[in-house]
Parts: C-alpha cells; sequence; structure tokens
C-alpha cells in the first residue's frame, strides 16, 4: 500500500502558504477544505492553498508537494483516526462515525494517487468552474540518472514551438545555480 507524505524541496511553502506543512507529515487533497467557501472570492495565500496546496493531516498546513512512500495498514488506519479528529475538530463534521467515513473516502482518493513507485514527488492543480472544484495531478520523476537525489527536472512546453520550452533544474537552482 502507498500513501502520501509533504515533502519540501525549497523554502517557498513557509513564503507562499499562510500556514506551511512540516516535511514528512501525511497528507490528502484537501480539496473539501475549501468546499463552504467561494474559491473565486479567494485572495493572496488562501487562493495559492486553494490552486496547489496538499493538506498536511497534523498541521493543516499546506504543501505544494507530496512524495508517493509505501505505508502498512496501521499507517492507513492512522490516517483516517487523524484526519476523522480534524474533520470533527476543524471542518464541521457531526461526530466522529460520519467524519471517519468521510476520512475513509479521502484517504482512499490519496492512495488512488499513488499508482506509481515510492518516491515519485505528486503536484496537485484546482480550478472552480461552475461550482465545481477541479483537481488534475501531475507526477514529477527523478531526472535519469539521478538516482535517489532530490533534484528533479520540469520540462513545461508553452505552445507548439518546442523553442519556447524552458528548462528548470531544481539541484541546481537549489545550490544557488542559476541558468
Amino acid at each position: 500500500m502507498k500513501l502520501l507524505r509533504t515533502i519540501r524541496l525549497d523554502p517557498s511553502d513557509s513564503f507562499i502558504f499562510e500556514k506551511a506543512a512540516e516535511p514528512g507529515e501525511w497528507a490528502v487533497s484537501g480539496a473539501f477544505a475549501f468546499a463552504h467557501c467561494d474559491p473565486a472570492n479567494l485572495r493572496g495565500k488562501a487562493r495559492t492553498a486553494f490552486r496547489a496546496g496538499f493538506l498536511g493531516l497534523e498541521s493543516l498546513g499546506c504543501s505544494t508537494l507530496a512524495q508517493i512512500v509505501e505505508a502498512s495498514e496501521s499507517d492507513r488506519g492512522a490516517v483516517v483516526e487523524m484526519l476523522a479528529s480534524q474533520l470533527v475538530a476543524h471542518f464541521g463534521a457531526p461526530d466522529l462515525a460520519a467524519a471517519r467515513r468521510a476520512a475513509e473516502e479521502e484517504t482512499s482518493f490519496a492512495a488512488s494517487l499513488c499508482d506509481h513507485p515510492p518516491g515519485v514527488v505528486v503536484a496537485v492543480t484546482r480550478s472552480y468552474d461552475k461550482g465545481v472544484i477541479r483537481e488534475t495531478f501531475r507526477t514529477l520523476r527523478p531526472r535519469d540518472g539521478a538516482g535517489h537525489a532530490p533534484a528533479f527536472e520540469f520540462l513545461e512546453v508553452l505552445g507548439d514551438d518546442d523553442a519556447s520550452s524552458e528548462h528548470l533544474d531544481l539541484g541546481r537552482l537549489e545550490k544557488g545555480a542559476h541558468r
């Protein structure tokens, strides 16, 4: 079984979110945290959390990235119980039994995102369209030859022209080298 844990490749989460999750927290998508607000009216750090934040379960802080990790049945049970407690304490769940059912669903959804090898990093992008929150997820894999190094390589293609591609090597960026 695999689940998600928050990961931080740089300190940016502590600047872009009102409350950043600590690295290594169990994580879920967390879209439910925005169920009772109008995401179209969010601004600043709250808007950033809506658009690109996983929810860390211990702190209820946000993380831009989550990493797929091996988990045991007892880990899964702990995730469900932790989330259920948070749903009652902070999100208005009527009781622990109802919260557990919701936590089971949310945990199962998080596990469904883990159909990749451990170590793969996942990012979320949320949007709000016609009253519906939509989520898309993408995986970020280590560069070829990077082994277990924490450096990832991202390639974004803008339009159809390969000349408009930009290469970002987070490993070099983290060390202060700029391209």
